[in-house]
């Protein structure tokens, strides 16, 4: 993977390790509940935002942090650990103008995995 990748190649050598002698379905397992689960998130950070449920938006933004760190998408999760922090401080007019980096940062991280997956 280049430098300017959204995933660390080292972070997947690693999940790969994890089970190396499965052709690789343990990555395309958590691969997929990521790319099942993030979507749900990105979404629920949105409805929240419209509720101003600080709350659910913080754990929202939580978990694609913790998910995206995984799978080594460090610009993913410092967009969604910039979210998660404005949430804690309830500070939810900053929020609106980081989701277009938080969106952008998906994309990037869904097109590595989808180009990892092994069929």
């Amino acid at each position: 993977m280049p430098q300017s990748s959204a995933l660390d190649p080292d972070a997947i050598a690693a999940l790969k390790a994890v089970s190396p002698d499965d052709g690789g379905a343990f990555l395309n397992e958590l691969i997929g509940i990521f790319l099942a689960d993030t979507p749900q998130r990105l979404a629920e950070i949105r409805d929240c935002l419209g509720k101003g449920d600080a709350t659910t938006l913080t754990r929202a933004a939580h978990s694609i942090k913790g998910a995206a760190g995984n799978f080594g998408a460090r610009r993913l999760a410092a967009a969604a650990y910039q979210i998660e922090q404005q949430g804690k401080t309830v500070n939810l007019a900053a929020i609106p103008p980081l989701l277009p980096a938080l969106d952008a940062e998906f994309a990037a991280v869904k097109a590595e995995m989808e180009a990892l997956r092994v069929s």
